[in-house]
């Protein structure tokens, strides 16, 4: 199976979710989607980066963002985790969750842990490395990150992340070290200072190769 990597299309799957039966190119349509998956229900970290999206809801909405979980169970455990996620991160999640407990999508996204021989369910089966997959409306993945088990995901960053990609296949720029929301962007490499200095009036020119503006709007 060939690897994904930034600018593959993101596998078509069908699959059960707490939502109902879904397919999952189709039900991203014209979005952008997040795709993440987790190991095991009812474990602690999991349990409150799912009640943090969930909070997180309203921000992912206005930037056009579908967010999807994953977890290698069935769809029973996964509604009773939910009720503990809700209960522990006062919220409501509504976002779907797909059941994987056979781990069909898990291979396809090549989500499985094969290092770490202790991270496996009750049945001696593989559990999922905890993987971000940001997918575009074309249905291109933008961004995969795995994180390891001892540490929880930062949610700011990876919203971070959709805001520069929305912005910067908008626009002729890149956005720099640290770069947030309204702050200053970087000019593509690509485009000649005199049209730069043309696209954007607030042109800082430290270096050829560097040169800065105030965000497009």
């Amino acid at each position: 199976m060939p690897t994904l990597r930034l600018g593959s299309i993101a596998p078509d799957f069908e699959a059960e979710t707490t939502k109902g039966p879904i397919k999952f190119h189709e039900w991203i349509g014209n979005s952008w989607a997040i795709l993440f998956s987790h190991p095991d229900d009812f474990t602690p970290v999991c349990t409150t980066e799912l009640a943090e999206v969930s909070r997180r809801a309203p921000d992912f909405e206005k930037r056009g963002v579908k967010v999807i979980g994953l977890s290698a169970n069935g769809i029973e455990s996964h509604h009773k985790w939910i009720t503990d996620i809700n209960e522990w991160g006062k919220t409501d999640v509504q976002f779907p969750i797909i059941a994987d407990a056979d781990r069909s999508i898990s291979i396809l996204y090549d989500m499985l842990d094969h290092q770490d021989a202790t991270n496996v369910d009750k049945k001696g089966l593989p559990l999922t490395v905890r993987t971000v997959f940001i997918i575009d409306p074309k249905k291109v993945i933008r961004l995969t990150l795995s994180y390891p088990a001892a540490s929880g995901r930062n949610f700011d960053e990876i919203l971070r992340v959709v805001d520069s990609l929305q912005l910067t296949d908008k626009h002729k720029v890149t956005t720099p070290v640290n770069w947030k929301q309204g702050e200053d962007v970087v000019v593509h490499a690509s485009v000649p200072t005199e049209e730069a200095r043309k696209l954007f009036p607030n042109l800082v020119e430290f270096k050829p190769y560097l040169r800065t503006t105030s965000q497009p709007s």
